[in-house]
């Protein structure tokens, strides 16, 4: 070979090794065969570099990484998931690795995006979706919350345990298409507007695969449809006159139980919690907020979490969501998951995560709420804050003591 090529080999292939991947992307994640759209975005470079996904106006960071002879590796170590890719051609082609699943990822340099001046349907509001058939939890039908800005619109479908983050997309063809990705719940939702007033939805995902019809409420109260599941009546207590007891080891191994001196006469908010649970990573920062508001007044949280198995015996990504969130609320190992509904033998019909005990300052539980939302929820994701802090307050303006 010509020693000039290869000298010339030599100098631009580290040119291209140390090409920067600062900037937007537009990017798919591969689920089950459907190719999920989102964005993330990537600033700094070697060691120093970090990522984001988004999830609406909030993101979901790195947590460390490297970028290295065109070789990109970003850790998200609240979720234990990392992701790889190589860079070629101008693209980035890996896997986001999340759970033990590979999940085949590629990008390219985003373009900028321009505003659709496309005469779109007004779909904004609330609907309800109809016929749902995937839900294990009795639900018959579930919230879908639409905001709309000409063709653009973004929301979230809401479940019983919470919502699947927000959505995003826009209008064309006949079809406004929105997804979501932000290290957690991937979903892709086609919506068609249909001519008798109501809307076609076929919703790809890990939480449901087919054909829903979304109607608006008051056209489903005429229909007699059934209603979403009440997120405060969906679990209960077996017995209102006995004291919802815990006793799991805090991440020190302590032993930690409800009869300790700690929670007498205080009003407690228990959480069951996991942090591979999105929505769980939705509701963290908020019960944070309200402690540091009320612990002062007489509030403790507890979060008993359960884990997998290799999570309980080295718990990393807990450690990681407790630094994340900045918790500083009791967070004690209640085992794994799938031990959850035999040791918690005061929950009736409970099956959400998470899901919130109120308990008086008698040591007894007034009310139980199930699930939680995001943001993407909209007006629905700030009256569950208000009437969760509302509870919170009611029980701490009560003078009961523990009887004797």
């Amino acid at each position: 070979m010509n020693k000039l090529l290869v000298t010339s080999l030599l100098l631009v292939a580290p040119a291209a090794w140390s090409q920067s991947l600062a900037g937007l992307w537009d990017a798919t994640i591969n689920l089950n065969g459907t190719d999920i759209p989102f964005q993330m975005e990537i600033a700094g470079d070697g060691a120093n570099i970090k990522g984001w996904f988004f999830n609406g106006s909030d993101h979901e960071n790195s947590t460390g990484g490297s970028y290295e002879n065109g070789s990109l590796t970003l850790n998200f170590d609240t979720y234990a998931s990392v992701l790889k890719a190589t860079l070629k051609d101008g693209a980035l082609d890996g896997e986001y690795l999340t759970r033990g699943k590979p999940l085949p990822i590629h990008a390219v340099r985003a373009t900028p995006h321009k505003a659709s001046n496309v005469n779109a349907p007004n779909i904004a509001g609330l609907w309800y979706l109809e016929g749902v058939n995937s839900s294990k939890k009795g639900e018959k039908a579930w919230q879908l919350i639409l905001r709309q800005q000409g063709a653009e619109v973004s929301g979230a479908i809401l479940r019983v345990d919470g919502d699947t983050g927000t959505l995003s997309g826009s209008y064309k063809d006949g079809k406004f298409v929105l997804s979501h990705f932000s290290g957690a719940r991937p979903a892709l939702l086609v919506i068609t507007p249909q001519s008798d007033g109501t809307l076609s939805l076929d919703l790809g995902g890990q939480h449901h695969e087919g054909q829903i019809t979304a109607v608006r409420p008051e056209q489903a109260k005429a229909k007699g449809l059934p209603e979403p599941t009440d997120f405060n009546l969906h679990t209960g207590v077996k017995d209102p006159s006995k004291p919802f007891n815990f006793s799991f080891p805090d991440l020190n191994g302590k032993l930690v139980s409800d009869t300790d001196a700690r929670f007498k006469n205080k009003v407690v908010v228990i959480v069951i919690t996991g942090s591979w649970c999105p929505n769980c990573h939705d509701e963290a920062p908020f019960l944070e907020e309200v402690y540091k508001k009320y612990h002062s007044q007489g509030l403790e949280i507890v979060a008993l979490s359960f884990e997998e198995a290799e999570q309980l015996a080295n718990p990393t990504r807990l450690k990681a969501f407790i630094k994340g969130y900045g918790i500083t609320y009791t967070v004690l190992l209640g085992g794994e998951t799938s031990s959850a509904k035999d040791k918690l033998t005061q929950a009736l019909d409970w099956d959400s995560w998470p899901t919130s005990f109120f308990v008086g300052r008698d040591g007894l539980v007034k009310g139980v709420h199930a699930g939680f939302p995001s943001p993407g929820s909209g007006e629905l994701y700030t009256k569950e804050k208000e009437e969760f802090i509302a509870k919170v307050e009611h029980l701490l303006a009560q003078n009961q003591t523990v009887k004797n």
